[in-house]
């Protein structure tokens, strides 16, 4: 082998990261546990959710969520937000939970519909951070759930992207953002919208809500859901 070719063998071994094809609808339980593996050990996970492929990291690992902030130049003062396997999962990690939180989760879920609430004791207080409050949403991705399900935890759900850098709906276009920074990004094929999720904060209390983000679904969606 010529001396160019080791240096390009070389240079496509340290640009690249290990991209995992897994079945969208059907995902693959050993891939999944390949994936759960990479989350335990640490490390960031590129993977497709229901919008945009987000970066996965174990959040209880706060090395772990440093790393995402550090990946993305994200504002520290930004909380993450998570991927839940249920409704009954979110009652686990949040407190002060009301009606207007069981009418949109029971109308939205799984769906693109992410609802900010007042985060509960187990959450570090770096995944909020330190607001006290923390962003969730049942995913319809089956990959997301099926890897929250197998790791028995939540998973952080921040679009995969760099900052000012548009968001991405393939595998492909993560890997030429992050290159060899991110050693696992999932391939489940384009993800199933193009368009952020809707966000609501019902950290307020009482009952009160406010849009924080329209997107996927409209904000007249989310006051007839209350209306009933």
């Amino acid at each position: 082998m010529e001396a160019d070719e080791i240096k390009s063998w070389l240079g496509k071994l340290t640009l690249n990261a290990e991209v995992l094809r897994i079945h969208p609808d059907e995902p693959e339980p050993h891939l999944i546990g390949q994936v759960v593996e990479s989350l335990q050990r640490g490390d960031v996970v590129a993977l497709p959710t229901d919008t945009f492929y987000g970066l996965a990291v174990d959040p209880v690992n706060l090395r772990a969520v440093e790393h995402i902030y550090e990946l993305k130049t994200r504002a520290r003062h930004k909380p993450l937000s998570l991927l839940i396997a249920d409704v009954a999962q979110a009652y686990d990690l949040a407190r002060s939970i009301d009606s207007t939180f069981d009418k949109l989760a029971e109308r939205f879920w799984p769906g693109p519909l992410t609802i900010v609430v007042k985060a509960g004791s187990k959450l570090p207080l770096r995944v909020t951070a330190n607001t006290g409050n923390v962003a969730l949403r049942v995913p319809e991705a089956q990959i997301c759930r099926a890897v929250v399900g197998a790791l028995g935890l939540p998973i952080t759900a921040t679009s995969a992207n760099l900052s000012g850098q548009p968001e991405c709906t393939y595998a492909a276009l993560v890997r030429e953002q992050f290159g060899e920074k991110i050693p696992l990004i999932v391939d489940g094929g384009p993800t199933a919208r193009s368009v952020a999720t809707t966000i609501v904060d019902l950290s307020g209390g009482g009952n009160s809500w406010m849009i924080l983000r329209e997107g996927a679904i409209p904000t007249h969606e989310i006051a007839l859901a209350l209306q009933h």
